[in-house]
């Protein structure tokens, strides 16, 4: 029997996790298969071998594991297959397929651009946009996040968009804040591209409040969240997980 694993981050952070269990249960809802879990990588209870334990205790003879993710870096590459192969070892009988991030989709610039209308702050001809990423040490997540943010200038009417990062990536957010702040520009709007709340979001915010004693506007918007479109993506990655192609072989 099919059963399904959702492997999200997880965070210290009570609302990460409320928002993250949101938009996994809708997702669960639309996804004709009884044998369904989540489980977090870390700070979060269930874990992974909770999760593909319970699977196993409710008949699950193959098991796709969906990573809960926006981008490939070492959540995915790692820590997910290295839980998964531990867990094989104890389940043995079991078929394990592997889905894949939800990457960069172009429907996801108009969420960003959603995002950034809902502030209801008009954009003045001279507001820069700062595009935060997580970052990774996999070299194609900068390309990636430029991509987003060069997609995102063109969708938009900012005529400057700069993208930055959280962890392991050069620029970083809170140089190239301090720094934006000291151009001629009157106001700064910031698009996290991250899915859920948590630490990361929480530092963003934390920047914001300092650097708003400063004669700046500065605009933080919204995180993609539980938006359907996220949603959408992700049902549609639980099905492609199905696919034989997925096996966990090539992570051995």
């Amino acid at each position: 029997m099919q059963g399904i694993l959702y492997v999200s981050h997880g965070s210290r952070i009570p609302a990460a996790t409320t928002e993250a269990i949101s938009c996994i249960t809708s997702v669960q809802e639309r996804v004709d298969v009884p044998l369904q879990e989540i489980c977090f990588l870390e700070l979060t209870d269930p874990t992974v071998e909770q999760g593909i334990d319970t699977l196993v205790s409710r008949g699950a003879s193959r098991i796709a594991i969906v990573p809960v993710l926006l981008l490939s870096a070492g959540h995915y590459f790692n820590d997910i297959p290295e839980e998964v192969n531990r867990a094989k070892a104890k389940h043995s009988h079991i078929a394990f397929t592997y889905g894949e991030p939800l990457g960069m989709q172009d429907r996801f610039i108009d969420v960003l651009a959603e995002r950034i209308k809902e502030t209801k702050v008009p954009p003045k001809p001279d507001a820069k946009l700062l595009l935060v990423g997580r970052g990774s040490r996999n070299p194609q997540t900068r390309k990636v996040i430029e991509n987003i943010g060069q997609k995102l200038r063109e969708r938009t009417n900012f005529s400057s968009v700069d993208v930055c990062f959280l962890a392991a990536c050069n620029p970083p957010f809170e140089q190239t804040l301090q720094s934006t702040l000291k151009e001629e520009c009157s106001q700064v709007f910031i698009v996290p591209y991250l899915w859920f709340t948590g630490v990361l979001v929480n530092f963003i915010k934390a920047k914001v409040t300092e650097a708003s004693k400063l004669n700046k506007e500065i605009v933080l918007c919204t995180q993609l969240g539980n938006h359907p479109t996220m949603r959408a993506a992700l049902k549609e990655r639980v099905y492609e997980s199905f696919d034989e192609k997925g096996s966990f072989t090539q992570w051995q």
